[in-house]
């Protein structure tokens, strides 16, 4: 004749400083000679603390001697450790004990160029400004000039992936760099990234030799809140929207 194993479940509720631990006991039928199952739970815990919480209580409750009764034990174990597990949520979610937030430098990078004409170097800007979360702006023909604006580290992409690897008349001409918390939306003064294309003085000849109008670029950057720019780019002072 098969022998039957009883195994009997019980639950209780503990309330230790206004917090409530639910106690669940798995008692075998020859408890205290087999080691009974204790799982203690509590919506004030997380996932996390109440797996240490049970860690504790098992690691606590294996000390025990078999034939030694332990329920009253492990109530008196929640009674004295439980509330250092509650301690160390609180910290972990009180804004004081919270990482701080991360820095991050926001970059605005002012390009110059002698001047931009080809096709395929006219797409390989675009498609690096499109590609990088960055905003601002490519204006073709002579001069050429470049505003890139974003996180630091994809400024520094775009700026390494259009230059090399033998771009040899272009350089940064100015560089503004901000640290903020947040994403970075509220300083950019460009909402995409695209070509600028204005009218052209000059020569349409073979040479392509023409210069952009520099009255309405003028004009483009005031509107963008970036006029003192005009005269680091070109060594004028923009007193005249004229060109």
């Amino acid at each position: 004749m098969d022998s039957v194993s009883l195994v009997t479940h019980f639950s209780g509720s503990l309330y230790f400083s206004m917090v409530k631990i639910d106690l669940q006991v798995t008692m075998p039928h020859s408890y205290p000679y087999v080691a009974l199952q204790l799982f203690g739970r509590s919506s004030e815990l997380d996932r996390q603390q109440q797996l240490l919480l049970n860690k504790g209580l098992t690691s606590y409750i294996g000390t025990f001697d078999p034939g030694e009764l332990c329920v009253c034990a492990a109530i008196q174990w929640l009674q004295d450790n439980s509330s250092s597990y509650f301690l160390n949520r609180k910290l972990l979610y009180e804004p004081s004990a919270q990482a701080k937030p991360v820095k991050n430098t926001f970059l605005r990078m002012w390009i110059y160029s002698h001047h931009i004409y080809q096709q395929d170097l006219r797409k390989k800007i675009l498609d690096a400004g499109k590609r990088l979360d960055v905003t601002g702006f490519c204006m073709t023909g002579k001069p050429g000039i470049i505003c890139v604006e974003g996180f630091k580290e994809h400024c520094e992409e775009f700026w390494h992936t259009i230059r090399y690897p033998n771009w040899k008349h272009i350089s940064c001409k100015h560089a503004e760099s901000i640290e903020t918390e947040g994403n970075g939306e509220d300083l950019r003064l460009f909402h995409s990234f695209e070509e600028l294309l204005l009218e052209a003085h000059g020569d349409y000849g073979l040479r392509n030799d023409y210069h952009m109008n520099l009255g309405q670029f003028l004009e483009f950057l005031k509107k963008h809140k970036s006029e003192h720019v005009f005269q680091i780019l070109f060594g004028i002072e923009s007193k005249s929207s004229d060109s």
